[in-house]
Formats: C-alpha cells, sequence, structure tokens
C-alpha cells in the first residue's frame, strides 16, 4: 500500500521523522511523501488551512491508499480530514496497531492487540453516532445510527470477553511465576525502546535463535528462556518493546505482558548506542517514563548499552557518561551502565554487573541453613549455590551453611528437611568458618 505521511510539530509534541517513516515501512507502506509543519494544533485538521490545501495537491497527483498522521487525531478531526481529501486518513497509534497485528503470533498477543484496537476504535463509533444524529455522513461503516449503536455494544461485550480470558491467562502465568521462585530462579525482564536489540541481547544470552529483525516491534509475545550466569537459576524475559507517548489503552491491553518488568528481580533496561546522541536520550527518558507509568521505575534496573561494536571507544565512552549523568537526575534505582554487543556476543561487562548486583537483590536474606543428620551436605551447598550465595560452611555437627538465599527458595529447601535460623548482619559475609 502507498501512503502520505504527516507530521505536525508543535511544543508540546516532537514526532522524529526518522521513527514515524520507519514505522510506515514496518506496516508494509510505500512512502510517497511526508509533509511537515510547525504550528500549533488547528482544533478541525490538526494541521492549518494552508498545509491541507498542500496535502489535497499532494493526494490528487500521488493517488495514496491513505494519509497517516505521526500525531494523535480526535475522532472529529479524522472524519474532517476524510471529507476534505476523499482518502482513508489514520494516526500514528492507529498505525502502530497495524503493526501490532502483522506481528502478533501467539494467542495471548492476538488478544492484547484485539483489546487494544476496540479500545482505540470506541471514540471513533461514538463519532459517527453523533454525525448520523446530525445528518453529517451516511454512517459508521455503512451502517445507520441504530446498527452502529448495536456494534458499539457489541464491541463491549467483546472488550469484557478479552479481559476475563487475558485474567486467565495471566493467572495461569502468576502461578508458573511463583513456582520459579521456589525453585530459587532469579528473574530478569528485558525492557527497552522497539528495536534496540532486546530479542538479539536473549538470544545471545540464552544461546537462542528466536526471530530478531531489524523491525520495530518484532515481538510481542512474551518469551522466557534459561541462561547460565555461574551456577545460578536466572530465567530472562524478553516484552514488547517501548514507543514514545505509548498511549494508556495499549499499556491497558499488554498490561499481562508489561506485568512481567514489574514482577521481575532485575530490569536490563536495553539502548540502541548506535544511534545519534539525541535518539539515545530521547528513547532513554521514554522508556524510563514508561517505567514509572508501570511503576518499575524503582526495580533494580542496569543499562545495557547495546551495539557498541558500532562505535568507537572514545564515542561509547562519551556515551555511557552522558546515560550515567540522565540516571543518576531522573532513575536512581539504576545500578550500573555497561556496555555491550548481543549481536557479538561482547556480554563480559553484563555478566560481571549482574553478578555483582545480585548479593544485593532485596529478594535475598542471609540465613544460616542446618543441615540435619543423614542429609548429604554437599548436596545442599550444590543447591544453595544454584539459588543464591554461600557465605561460610560450619561443618560441626550439625553441619551449618551461612548463606544469602532468596525467600521463594525456602520451600523447596524445606524438602530436605532442613531447619533455617535467621543469620545476624555482624556475620553478613564471614569467610567459611571451619573448612576441615
Amino acid at each position: 500500500m502507498k501512503a502520505i505521511g504527516v507530521i505536525r510539530y508543535s511544543r508540546g509534541e516532537s514526532p522524529s521523522r526518522e521513527e514515524f517513516e520507519e514505522l510506515l515501512r514496518s506496516a508494509g507502506y510505500d512512502v510517497l511523501a511526508v509533509v511537515e509543519q510547525k504550528r500549533e494544533e488547528h482544533p478541525g485538521y490538526n494541521i492549518g488551512r494552508g498545509k491541507l490545501e498542500e496535502l489535497r495537491r499532494l493526494v490528487r497527483e500521488l493517488r495514496p491508499d491513505r494519509v497517516v498522521f505521526a500525531n494523535r487525531l480526535t475522532p472529529s478531526q479524522a472524519y474532517n480530514l476524510w471529507k476534505e481529501l476523499r482518502v482513508d486518513v489514520i494516526d500514528r497509534w492507529q498505525l502502530v496497531l497495524e503493526i501490532f497485528e502483522k506481528r502478533a503470533h501467539s494467542k495471548e498477543a492476538k488478544l492484547q492487540v484485539e483489546l487494544a484496537s476496540l479500545h482505540y476504535e470506541i471514540p471513533f463509533v461514538k463519532e459517527a453516532i453523533r454525525r448520523i444524529r446530525l445528518g453529517d455522513r451516511a454512517g459508521f461503516k455503512g451502517m445507520g445510527e441504530y446498527q452502529t449503536r448495536q456494534y458499539l455494544r457489541h464491541v463491549r461485550r467483546r472488550m469484557g470477553r478479552i479481559r476475563k480470558r487475558l485474567e486467565k491467562i495471566r493467572e495461569d502465568r502468576e502461578i508458573r511465576r511463583k513456582r520459579r521462585e521456589e525453585l530459587g530462579f532469579l528473574l530478569v525482564a528485558l525492557a527497552g525502546y522497539t528495536n534496540a536489540g532486546k530479542s538479539t541481547l536473549l538470544n545471545a544470552l540464552a544461546g537462542e535463535r528466536l526471530e530478531a529483525g531489524n523491525q520495530m516491534f518484532t515481538t510481542l509475545d512474551t518469551t522466557t528462556r534459561r541462561f547460565g550466569l555461574g551456577r545460578r537459576r536466572v530465567l530472562v524475559t524478553d516484552t514488547v518493546g517501548f514507543i514514545d507517548n505509548l498511549p494508556p489503552f495499549i499499556v491497558e491491553a499488554f498490561h499481562s505482558t508489561l506485568e512481567e518488568i514489574v514482577r521481575a528481580d532485575v530490569v536490563l533496561l536495553v539502548l540502541d548506542a548506535s544511534e545519534p546522541w539525541g535518539e539515545v536520550k530521547r528513547k532513554l527518558l521514554a522508556s524510563l517514563r514508561i517505567l514509572k507509568e508501570l511503576k518499575a521505575l524503582q526495580k533494580p534496573t542496569l543499562i545495557v548499552m547495546n551495539k557498541v561494536d558500532l562505535l568507537g571507544r572514545e564515542e561509547a565512552e562519551e556515551k555511557r557518561r552522558r546515560v550515567v549523568e540522565l540516571c543518576e537526575l531522573y532513575a536512581p534505582s539504576v545500578r550500573g551502565v555497561v556496555a555491550a554487543s548481543a549481536k557479538e556476543g561482547e556480554l563480559e561487562g553484563l555478566y560481571k554487573a549482574l553478578e555483582d548486583l545480585i548479593p544485593h537483590l532485596p529478594k535475598y536474606r542471609p540465613l544460616e541453613v542446618v543441615v540435619p543428620n543423614g542429609t548429604d551436605p554437599a548436596r545442599v551447598v550444590s543447591f544453595i549455590e544454584s539459588v543464591g550465595e554461600v557465605l561460610g560452611v560450619d561443618y560441626s555437627d550439625p553441619v551449618r551453611v551461612k548463606a544469602l538465599l532468596p525467600l521463594g527458595a525456602l520451600k523447596e529447601l524445606g524438602k530436605f528437611g532442613i531447619k533455617v535460623e535467621a543469620l545476624n548482619e555482624a556475620d553478613h559475609g564471614e569467610e567459611p568458618v571451619n573448612d576441615e
């Protein structure tokens, strides 16, 4: 399909032309032209009347299938533009939903996309009803007022059914998550702007070959894989990419997927470091805003500056310094900024940062494990090393192991028939007591 893009810049909005064109291409459009204007929003057409006349001439000359606005259109503006241009007119968020529909594969992702699409459609159906009552158009999708009202009721019923199905999926995921915590798994979530390289990073960490294209919103389906970090049990989850000014209806629809970020022990916020600094800064701040909206900004977070193989050493270090400065201002929960190249497998700095961070996570507590007679101490120590950190071992009778342990793993430890006691803070970090 062929499209003409329209971008209006105002003080409150600053859409990126490069990102907008990439969105159009990701949706499968052939971009014929992009019209730009700097002015405040016109209440009737979004753009000014002079620019509207220029757009009308372009539509007559180029004959696009659609005109796509980078700005959010009200239902009234979309209808007025359609009446003037006589061609389909959509905005940025309908464009994003079209991409989502192409990328959704799992049952959950398809339901989430449908919920977001129906949520987006409701204001337009209401506007159609208003227009019909004014005698201004034939109807919504060729329907009259009664049929349009019936359709609106159908949309709301369908949204209710989808929410119930998504809630069941969320409950099933919560059961699996609790079981993973009992087994002592550390939960790591990948977050960040779309096309930052999150799926490539998951592949590099877990040794997988999942789809990871150089395009926007390659991943809509939640994917969890295990990866090795010494002897620790670690699970990493890829999540849907962020985009600037993410609307509330998309956040609501993808709540069960984005919840993986909220429930994770560690968040890896991935940045594409190869982009110009202005884009890196814009996308970092947009990602931090979304994490704040999700109430996940206080989670222990590591910033992963991906694709540093495309930069020189000095440029990479300068960008890293600037990212650190921004995090000090806007995200004090960030525990470190590491350079990496997921494509080239250069992840040593990330592994070290994770290993340094894990003992200080809120889920870990200093505890003393008392191993009863008849239980192999080596087996207990091996399990503790896989889920936490051994601080010291006293091989007297009974054997006592001082360790940092996640509370979720205590149930699994109970299967050994052992006793767990609180460890005094003064003993935290002691060397082995007795190694006979």
